[in-house]
């Protein structure tokens, strides 16, 4: 199957926050990001509806935006209840394992609690929480060209794999097995 569609990456990526300055100055000041730009409006753009709102953004750095709207009209934020807490997460990439340990480092030197380094296999990561509640990962790639090639190769038989039984081998059993096909 072929798009006529050439994405160009992503434009920004929206989330629900419940104080759009609270959020701005957290992601500033735990994750160096930089606050570039906000609309704040009574009516919804492309339904005309009434409901203000503002909408921040931040940049994550390679031309990634983060955006967050507050709500002060709509009921208190909620997560979905079906979905466990480790599902749903932003995660960020960091330039190193040195770069890992020492935003882990001044994380917790600001009170946020954060889980890890976990070892991933071909990345190490960080997990912790931002002040709306979502979980947010910071992780830095380890693997080799090898490996990430091997993992791109295995990736449709993991797929048609996991579709017919729902259950799948670890990526390193995985890796073993095709690797001796």
């Amino acid at each position: 199957m072929t798009s006529p569609i050439k994405l160009g990456g992503v434009h920004h990526a929206a989330y629900r926050c419940k104080d759009a300055k609270e959020t701005v100055e957290w992601y500033e000041k735990m994750l160096g990001m930089t606050y570039t730009t906000a609309f704040a409006e009574d009516h919804v753009p492309s339904t005309g509806e009434y409901d203000p709102y503002m909408h921040v953004f931040l940049d994550a750095g390679n031309g990634n935006i983060l955006a967050f709207f507050e709500l002060p009209n709509q009921p208190g934020m909620g997560r979905d209840e079906n979905t466990p807490t480790w599902v749903q997460h932003l995660a960020f990439r960091v330039g190193s394992y040195d770069e890992l340990v020492a935003a882990k480092a001044h994380l917790e030197a600001n009170g946020v609690d954060v889980l890890g380094p976990t070892h991933h296999g071909i990345f190490k990561s960080i997990y912790f929480f931002d002040p709306n509640g979502h979980r947010v990962e910071l992780a830095c790639d380890i693997g080799t060209d090898e490996q990430y090639a091997e993992l791109r190769r295995v990736a449709p038989l993991m797929l048609d794999e996991w579709s017919r039984t729902k259950k799948a081998p670890r990526h390193a059993d995985w890796l073993h097995t095709a690797a001796n096909e």
